[in-house]
């Protein structure tokens, strides 16, 4: 990697950090929320960082005069390949508007910290399966933020499915894939101080718990990706009426993914919130309801985001450095599971046909016994005496 490459990551790098906000970000490998089942290279660094923004106009709660909201958080995104099936990943959340009164922000956030194995399939499938465990460790001063997924400020945990299929099962990353997910989430959350300074009432008294899903699709063309993803999620117990995010969400999400250089991806999208279902917020004055944040009702989430996203990876010495002649052999030799196979599958049909070949020669062989035979029987049968010359 020279200079000049790393002052243009540096930058692209920098320039993302200022508006970065919340996304679901995956893993390492994949779109920008649903998830990929393959994983990072083994020996690769996987930086990926994702900023979204959300604005909305109403009157002030607290002041009751016009003014604009705007949501602004996200993540970092460091992940680890150990080996072709196995990675490691660590998201802190870099900054979070809470639109609270006071500071305003969590600046950091909470940080997800998980392990995923991927990347398994058979030679030339066109199927790749994958899971994750994920671990939220909560490190924010303020929790139940309004247009943003519903948390609680306690150690939550899950675990992810991962499905993908590639039209092209020998060069997957230069072909259309399709990627699935479906997960579960557990807040644990019972006893957490949903509004600060509540009642016992706020607070949840069975751990709130979701199935998270999503499928995406991905189209290389050349230095550019267009994808489309459809995420959501389903609350199997629903947080108390004093949390913001009670109901469950669905977004339609396109992007555009841009690859000037083998080791930097640039994502831009936007997400459309798809599905809209009533407010069931509590808010105050009701007893034991939540602070609101605009008069006259507000969203739960934002119902649209604007994501802007980069992604660095760290392997120069070992991939990127290399000349094309390298590049080749090395990508044959990452492949010689499935070339072996191949080799082995060829063997074995050319086995099976020259077994065919000897069948059929045995057979050619038994049908022209059995025709002298019945000529031998004809002329016994013809001759006086029964005898054949």
């Amino acid at each position: 990697m020279t200079i000049r490459n790393i002052l243009i990551a540096a930058l692209t790098f920098s320039i993302s950090l200022p508006s970065i906000t919340h996304a679901q970000l995956n893993s390492g490998v994949g779109l920008l929320h649903v998830q990929s089942a393959r994983v990072t290279q083994p020996g690769s660094v996987l930086l990926r960082s994702s900023s979204s923004v959300f604005g909305t106009t109403g009157d002030a709660f607290t002041t009751n005069t016009p003014v604009t909201f705007w949501s602004v958080s996200g993540r970092v995104n460091l992940s680890y390949g150990l080996s072709d099936h196995l990675e490691l990943f660590a998201s802190p959340t870099v900054y979070q508007d809470t639109n609270r009164s006071g500071n305003g922000t969590n600046t950091p956030g909470d940080f997800l910290l998980g392990v995923k194995l991927g990347g398994l399939h058979s030679p030339g499938s066109a199927l790749t399966y994958g899971g994750s465990v994920v671990a939220r460790i909560p490190a924010a001063g303020v929790h139940n933020v309004p247009f943003e997924p519903y948390a609680a400020g306690q150690f939550a945990f899950g675990f992810n499915g991962m499905l993908t299929y590639s039209a092209d099962g020998l060069y997957p990353l230069n072909s259309t894939s399709i990627h699935v997910n479906l997960g579960y989430w557990n807040h644990n959350d019972v006893g957490a101080e949903l509004v600060r300074g509540g009642s016992v009432a706020t607070q949840p008294t069975s751990a709130s718990q979701e199935l998270l899903y999503g499928i995406g699709i991905e189209v290389p063309r050349g230095a550019f990706s267009l994808s489309a993803e459809l995420f959501g999620n389903a609350f199997i117990k629903t947080p108390p009426p004093a949390a913001y995010s009670r109901e469950n969400y669905l977004y339609l999400s396109p992007a555009v993914k841009y690859k000037p250089l083998n080791w930097l991806a640039l994502n831009l999208g936007v997400d459309f919130r798809v599905l809209n279902v009533q407010d069931k917020t509590l808010y105050s004055p009701e007893p034991n309801g939540v602070s609101p944040t605009i008069v006259g009702g507000q969203p739960n989430y934002a119902s649209w985001r604007i994501n802007v996203g980069t992604s660095l990876t760290f392997s120069a010495k070992r991939r990127y450095g290399l000349g094309s002649h390298q590049l080749l052999l090395q990508k044959a030799q990452s492949r010689r599971e499935l070339f072996e196979s191949i080799i082995r599958e060829r063997k074995e049909t050319e086995s099976a046909e020259a077994e065919l070949d000897r069948i059929r020669s045995e057979r050619i062989r038994a049908e022209q016994e059995l025709a002298r035979l019945r000529r031998i029987l004809e002329a016994q049968a013809g001759s006086p005496d029964g005898t054949s010359d």
